[in-house]
């Protein structure tokens, strides 16, 4: 399964994680330090709660560190991929709810993870624009550059999801 969109003109994040709001991350498998290459991100123990969009072996999180998986691609969603990102948002929302650090990542640390927080974010009451307002500003300007899924979060994630149920 392809995971993730070639995007050439992208740069990779400088950071391996930011925090959005309280007890909340983004972040991703790879960065690329300021005048760098680029190199792997290992999650240890820096978190409760590990939602893993993307998966590499190697990239944690620790033994004993809770991890979710729901791996999605980086392009248009099936309705069942979109209950999933929707499931994740919700795991996510309650965990941080509860005072637990969440990281929130897939390959870079941009547009599956963003849509996953952003979701979160609106979840938490945040308007949508707003929230990917606050993800481009705290985790990067490249956050969410996928529009496919900035229209998603537009539509809302049930409704994309029976959208793209009746288009398939």
């Amino acid at each position: 399964m392809r995971t993730r969109r070639k995007e050439r003109d992208t740069p990779g994040p400088s950071e391996p994680w930011n925090e959005i709001v309280p007890g909340l991350w983004m972040g991703g498998h790879y960065r690329t330090p300021p005048g760098g290459e680029l190199e792997p991100v290992v999650v240890r123990h820096e978190f409760d709660l590990v939602v893993s969009l993307f998966t590499l072996p190697g990239h944690g999180p620790a033994p004993g560190v809770e991890h979710l998986v729901r791996e999605v691609p980086d392009g248009p969603l099936s309705p069942g991929q979109l209950l999933a990102v929707q499931e994740a948002a919700e795991l996510t929302v309650a965990a941080v709810r509860r005072g637990r650090r969440t990281l929130v990542r897939c390959h870079s640390g941009y547009n599956r993870s963003g849509l996953v927080v952003a979701q979160a974010l609106t979840d938490l009451g945040h308007g949508t624009d707003e929230a990917v307002r606050t993800v481009r500003e705290r985790r990067s300007p490249w956050a969410l550059n996928n529009p496919v899924f900035v229209e998603y979060l537009n539509t809302g994630l049930e409704v994309s999801a029976l959208l793209t149920g009746l288009n398939g």
